[in-house]
C-alpha cells in the first residue's frame, strides 16, 4: 500500500500523515532547500509564509468551526498547531518556527513516511496527492495543465470582495439583469453625489503591499477597483459601476452609477462585488465599500486580495475529496484547489488524504456533508457556479440552519453544534479505527 505526496506545506503534511496513519506507506517529496519560491524562506515544512495567525478559535466563526472538525478527525496540524499557540486574544496563533519545526519532526519520524528533498517535475503514476500550493514549479505546472478534464490552470493577482447575503439592506438594493435580461444580479444604486464621495474615500484608502508583485500585466488584465479611480473620475461610472440598462424601482430611471452584486452560490448566501478586484487594506476596504448603499453594515465573508497564485477550475475537474474525476487515484490539495488560507489547505489536505486512504484500503468514502464546514469546502470546489475563485471558510458554505434565528451569533452557534453532532456520528461509527487508527 503505497501513495506519493508532492508538497510539504500545511496540505501535504496533513494529507501525508492522514495516509501514514492508516498504515499507507507515503513517499513525500519537497523541493526545498533545493528550490525556494519568493514566498518562502525556511527549509522547514508547514511554513507560514504570510500572518501567524489561524485566526478565530471560536465555534461561532467559520474557520473556527473548521479547526474544531479537523481536531476531532486527528488533525495533525491543528494538534501542533495548539502546541505552539501564543496569545492572541480568540484566535489561535503560533510561533511559527516551533510550529513549523513540530510539524517536520513529526512527519520526518514517521516510519510510514520517506521524504525525499528534491523537486518533483512530473506527476507519477499511481496513488498520489498533489499540494505544490500557489507557486508550483513552472516545470510541474505545465503537467498538470495538460492533465484530462482541465479546461484551465489560471493565473490570478486580484480577487474581489465577498459579503453574507443576509447582512445586505434589501430596502436599497435592487433585483436586476441589464435590458431586464433575468434578474441574477443585485444592484446597489448610486446618486452623483454618492459616487464622487466614495471615488474620493478610494483615491486616498491605503493599499497593502504585494508579495512579489511585478508591474503592470495584471493591472490590465485584472485592474483593482482603486487604480481605475485613479485613472478618472468618470472609469469606474464607465467601467464595472455602469448603470446602463438598470432601472432605480424606487425612482422608476437610471442611477447615476452602480454596483452589481453576484451570487457566489446556489442559496444566494454569499455575493461577490463583480469587477471590485483590490488591493486595499482589509480594513479600508471595510470603511470605503461600507459607502455603497445597501452594504453600510454588511458582513464581509471574504476581503478582495492581490498577490500571485496559481488554482485550478477544479469544479467539474475535482470532486468534493479533491480527487480528479477523470484519474481515480490522483488529487489535489491545499491553495491550488480553490481554498483559500491556512486552515482550509491543511482540511484539504485532511479531507484527501483520509479519502486516498481509504481508497487504497477498499474502503467507501466518507460523506463528510455541507452539514460541515470540511464538506462545505469541498462541496464548493466541486459544485462552485460562474467566475470561479478560492473561498475562504464561511457559514455561507455550510447547509442553512432549518429553524429561523434572527441572532446572527446564536444561529451559527446552532449551525456549530449540528455539524460537530455530525462529526461525532463519524467517530462513533463501526468504522471508527478507520478515523481514529491510532485512539
Amino acid at each position: 500500500m503505497k501513495a506519493t505526496v508532492i508538497g510539504a506545506g500545511l496540505a501535504g503534511c496533513e494529507a501525508a500523515w492522514q495516509l501514514a496513519s492508516r498504515g499507507v506507506h507515503v513517499t513525500l517529496y519537497e523541493m526545498k532547500p533545493d528550490r525556494y519560491t519568493p514566498a518562502h524562506h525556511s527549509a522547514g515544512f508547514a511554513e507560514l509564509v504570510c500572518s501567524n495567525s489561524l485566526r478565530s478559535d471560536l465555534l461561532t466563526n467559520a474557520v473556527g468551526l473548521l479547526k474544531e472538525e479537523m481536531r476531532q478527525l486527528g488533525s495533525l496540524i491543528l494538534r501542533e498547531a495548539d502546541a505552539a499557540r501564543v496569545p492572541a486574544g480568540g484566535a489561535l496563533a503560533v510561533d511559527r518556527e516551533k510550529f513549523s519545526a513540530a510539524v517536520t519532526a513529526a512527519i520526518e519520524s514517521h516510519p510510514n513516511i520517506t521524504v525525499v528533498r528534491g523537486e518533483a517535475a512530473d506527476i507519477p503514476e499511481g496513488n498520489v496527492i498533489i499540494a505544490t500550493g500557489p507557486l508550483t514549479s513552472d516545470a510541474l505546472a505545465e503537467k498538470i495543465a495538460a492533465l484530462d478534464g482541465l479546461s484551465t490552470l489560471n493565473f490570478y493577482d486580484a480577487a474581489a470582495p465577498i459579503v453574507s447575503g443576509e447582512s445586505l439592506d434589501m430596502t436599497k438594493v435592487f433585483r436586476q439583469g441589464r435590458y431586464g435580461r433575468g434578474d441574477d444580479y443585485l444592484n446597489c444604486p448610486m446618486n452623483r453625489e454618492e459616487y464622487m464621495a466614495f471615488y474620493q474615500a478610494l483615491l486616498t484608502a491605503e493599499k497593502a503591499d504585494v508579495h512579489g508583485f511585478d508591474g503592470t500585466q495584471v493591472f490590465e488584465g485584472c485592474m483593482p477597483i482603486e487604480v481605475m479611480a485613479a485613472r478618472g473620475e468618470m472609469v469606474m461610472a464607465f467601467g464595472p459601476m455602469k448603470p446602463v440598462g438598470l432601472t432605480d424601482p424606487r425612482t422608476g430611471r437610471e442611477p447615476f452609477a452602480v454596483v452589481q452584486l453576484r451570487a457566489e452560490n446556489a442559496e444566494g448566501t454569499m455575493y461577490n462585488l463583480v469587477g471590485f478586484q483590490t488591493r486595499l487594506k482589509w480594513g479600508e476596504q471595510k470603511r470605503v465599500f461600507s459607502m455603497i448603499p445597501g452594504l453600510e453594515n454588511a458582513e464581509f465573508l471574504r476581503y478582495g486580495v492581490m498577490h500571485r497564485n496559481t488554482f485550478l477550475h477544479s469544479p467539474g475537474f475535482l470532486d468534493e475529496h479533491y480527487q480528479m474525476i477523470s484519474r481515480p487515484g490522483t488529487y489535489f490539495a491545499g491553495q491550488m484547489t480553490g481554498v483559500e488560507g491556512y486552515v482550509e489547505s491543511a482540511s484539504s489536505g485532511l479531507v484527501a488524504g483520509i479519502s486516498l486512504a481509504r481508497q487504497i484500503l477498499g474502503k467507501a468514502p466518507v460523506d463528510f456533508s455541507r452539514l460541515t464546514a470540511i464538506g462545505g469546502l469541498g462541496c464548493h470546489v466541486a459544485q462552485a457556479t460562474g467566475d470561479f475563485q478560492p473561498m475562504n471558510a464561511n457559514f455561507g458554505l455550510i447547509e442553512s440552519y432549518p429553524k429561523k434565528i434572527r441572532n446572527k451569533q446564536e444561529r451559527y452557534a446552532h449551525i456549530a453544534a449540528r455539524s460537530l453532532d455530525y462529526i461525532e456520528a463519524l467517530r462513533s461509527n463501526p468504522l471508527r479505527e478507520d478515523f481514529y487508527p491510532e485512539d
